[in-house]
């Protein structure tokens, strides 16, 4: 495994974001969780995006490209936070050239291109890190620690439903309500999940079936372009309900409803659903193992995750309560775990909770459902990964190594 070396001095590593819309305030969580980390370039191709990153990130030189931030700055790592189907080539153009990448989830928009990207990755030698922040929070860590002790058996089981409840302002009035370059909402909006599933499940996916419709947003005439808006300009609880939204994107064509149903490589049973019409907005897991099952009430702090381990009729207590830590709200303290990981994995090897082959079976699954959703819903089974690929990053990240050889290699 190589590390980025070449530009790190004695002051620590210098860092470029690349992509400066909504999420690239995560890069100030840099220099707060990895002494010496700076900010010391930004990129982005637009004028908007270039005056947001003189405001975010005041004193840097803003470039319109990657190209000529290489040409012009020596930098360690890119955090890398540009839309979806930016992600692909931005990635595979910076691990050409030795730099680490911080990739927003998800990977990409496509398995070609997700696969695209680790493949660079191993044969540039490079370091890639795919921000699955939600490993990090504090539901899933407890679901993780109940289940690692044994508390509800064997894992045979995981239903996931997602009440998106922001999806409107979240998904609807910019470009991720284009299939084109968002290609679904089951990579921009569910990878967090599927990819817990996986976590939780101790397996990848292996074949995926998937229903699901535009239900509401595709009736909503009232819309527009908003180029020099990102989504905290327009964001608030009155937007509501759905059907009265306005301003949406020109182009509406993603499912505002999706259901998927997947089988794992070790035979855990696993489904998620996903609606962007819902008055509130929370997820909420449901795994049942050999002898017992939890549910998350809540996915933030102040709710809890329940353990049913006893036979009984309905019980709305359980048998046992474990209480949700963290943030009350969003996932910034997920953002800055994700980032004190990249930054360590980046620059002195240490092993990380996420994984990139990890990262790459949420986009298989969540792709190949939605191919599975336009036709006619068959299943789909997920397809390998080269093998040199695959020991590439199996040996980056033995402890994420699931029981999913068949789907990688």
């Amino acid at each position: 495994m190589t590390h980025p070396s070449s530009a790190r001095g004695a002051e620590g590593p210098r860092i470029a974001v690349v992509g400066v819309g909504a999420r690239s305030v995560i890069a100030h969580h840099a220099p707060v969780v990895f002494d010496g980390a700076r900010i010391v370039a930004a990129v982005d191709p637009a004028r908007q995006g270039r005056a947001r990153a003189a405001a975010l990130f005041p004193g840097v030189p803003v470039f319109d490209d990657v190209a000529e931030l290489l040409a012009a700055e020596a930098v360690d790592a890119a955090i890398v936070t540009s839309p979806d189907d930016t992600h692909a080539d931005l990635a595979v153009h910076l691990l050409g050239a030795g730099v680490a990448v911080y990739l927003e989830k998800p990977l990409a928009t496509t398995l070609a291109d997700a696969d695209r990207v680790l493949t660079a990755a191993a044969e540039a030698g490079g370091i890639l890190y795919v921000g699955h922040n939600f490993r990090h929070a504090g539901v899933v860590r407890r679901m993780k620690e109940i289940i690692d002790r044994g508390d509800i058996g064997a894992v045979k089981t995981v239903w996931v439903r997602h009440f998106v409840g922001n999806g409107g302002d979240y998904y609807f009035k910019d470009w991720h309500a284009d299939r084109s370059r968002t290609n679904t909402l089951l990579l921009q909006k569910a990878s967090h999940d599927l990819d817990v599933v996986h976590h939780l499940s101790g397996a990848f996916t292996r074949r995926v079936v998937g229903m699901g419709d535009l239900m509401v947003y595709g009736d909503v005439t009232d819309r527009r372009e908003r180029p020099d808006e990102t989504m905290p300009d327009w964001f608030s609880f009155d937007n509501w309900p759905a059907s009265a939204a306005t301003g949406l994107n020109p182009t509406v064509d993603v499912e505002d409803v999706s259901m998927m149903l997947m089988t794992l490589d070790n035979g855990v049973l696993a489904s998620y659903e996903q609606c962007h019409f819902t008055p509130d907005y929370w997820r909420n897991y449901t795994v049942i193992g050999t002898e017992g099952r939890l549910e998350n009430f809540g996915d933030t702090a102040g709710g809890v995750v329940k353990v049913w381990n006893r036979r009984r009729e309905w019980a709305a207590a359980g048998d046992e309560e474990h209480p949700i830590e963290g943030v009350a709200s969003g996932h910034a303290d997920a953002d800055a775990e994700t980032m004190r990981e990249f930054l360590s994995h980046a620059l002195n090897g240490t092993p990380t909770v996420v994984s990139p082959l990890a990262a790459r079976a949420a986009v298989a699954a969540g792709a190949l459902a939605a191919d599975s959703i336009r036709n006619g819903s068959i299943p789909l089974e997920v397809p390998p990964l080269p093998p040199h690929v695959v020991h590439y990053f199996t040996s980056q990240h033995p402890h994420t190594h699931h029981t999913s050889e068949r789907n990688l290699r």
